[in-house]
């Protein structure tokens, strides 16, 4: 049943990962209605990824006696390099996609608009609209998981500069010589010493040279994670804490790098390795202030994601509500 005003429209935020694509249904002020995920089908190159949404979507218009006409656009993003004002996904190595016009085809098949991002830029969007951002117009996330994404919103608008490739801090060379191998095909780069990944990578070579530690201990009788390498650093290990102190260093240096340029207001950190709170944040603060001029320092405050899994739904809402209109421009 509707529960909209007569001059309010829905909007849709949609978030496609390489397991699963969340869905949400939103007011044009921001209300969630409903969300709800559905498999992502990778099977030829994922040609069936956007029918699949779309018949998801309409039989949720038609539970809730919804058309076209009820709806103002869609966000929807995508993990990969994006061009925005096509609508089109370069290259999307978890789905298949290669040059695919992911907005356009949503778009016949929906009837709507459709507007596409970057999945980590939405996430940063959904904190600015509605999270730990909320209160600030320049906003920089940083997402530690399997990799770091970054997205960045400059004066309360997605900053994607000439090639829609701005916010691609996990790409930044941290580690100039004999640093390790990243998948972009460069080395030393800020994804291989700060997200899980690299800070696992960091923990094993270290325990090894410890074997006195209670991180070596727990080597051997787990694989190590980032939530092992916390939990011992806050055991008072002292080799899981260097390894950690290590990981923000790289990471307050590159992000207090990156505030010198951007100058915002609010970090705000993500991903899974967020969950560690003031246990990331405590270090990340001294090596930033190390790095950022003292003016950007003082004038900038860290939070970690409020949001969740919701972030990267939340922000193509944002999207779907502030572009959908203008084509994404």
């Amino acid at each position: 049943m509707r529960t909209l005003h007569m001059d309010e429209k829905y909007l849709l935020g949609i978030d496609v990962g390489g397991t699963s694509v969340k869905i949400g249904l939103f007011t044009e002020s921001g209300q969630q209605k409903e969300k709800w995920s559905i498999a992502t089908n990778k099977d030829n190159n994922g040609e069936h990824v956007l029918e699949d949404i779309a018949r998801s979507i309409l039989t949720k218009w038609n539970e809730h006696g919804l058309s076209a006409a009820d709806v103002k656009g869609a966000g929807i993003g995508v993990p990969g390099f994006v061009d925005v004002k096509k609508g089109m996904i370069q290259f999307a190595v978890n789905i298949g996609w290669v040059d695919y016009p992911v907005a356009s085809i949503l778009s016949d098949f929906l009837q709507i608009p459709v507007v596409l991002d970057n999945d980590a830029n939405l996430a940063a969007a959904g904190e600015y609209w509605q999270g730990a951002g909320n209160d600030a117009a320049d906003v920089l996330l940083l997402t530690l998981g399997t990799g770091v994404g970054g997205g960045v919103i400059v004066n309360g608008d997605i900053l994607h500069g000439v090639s829609d490739m701005a916010g691609e801090i996990g790409h930044v060379t941290v580690v100039p010589r004999n640093g390790a191998p990243c998948n972009c095909g460069k080395t030393g780069c800020l994804e291989t010493v700060s997200s899980a990944t690299g800070m696992v990578r960091m923990a094993e070579a270290e325990a090894v040279k410890h074997p006195d530690s209670m991180l070596y201990i727990k080597k051997q009788q787990t694989p190590l994670t980032a939530q092992i390498l916390f939990e011992c650093a806050a055991a008072c290990d002292e080799t899981a804490a260097a390894v950690v102190d290590q990981s923000m260093h790289y990471l307050g240096m590159a992000a207090g790098n990156a505030a010198n340029v951007l100058n915002p207001q609010r970090i705000v950190i993500g991903g899974g390795v967020s969950a560690a709170g003031e246990q990331l944040l405590t270090p990340l603060r001294s090596h930033y202030a190390v790095h950022a001029l003292p003016r950007v320092a003082d004038h900038t405050s860290f939070a970690t994601a409020e949001l969740g899994n919701d972030a990267g739904i939340i922000g193509a809402a944002w999207l779907a509500k502030h572009k959908a209109a203008s084509g994404g421009l």
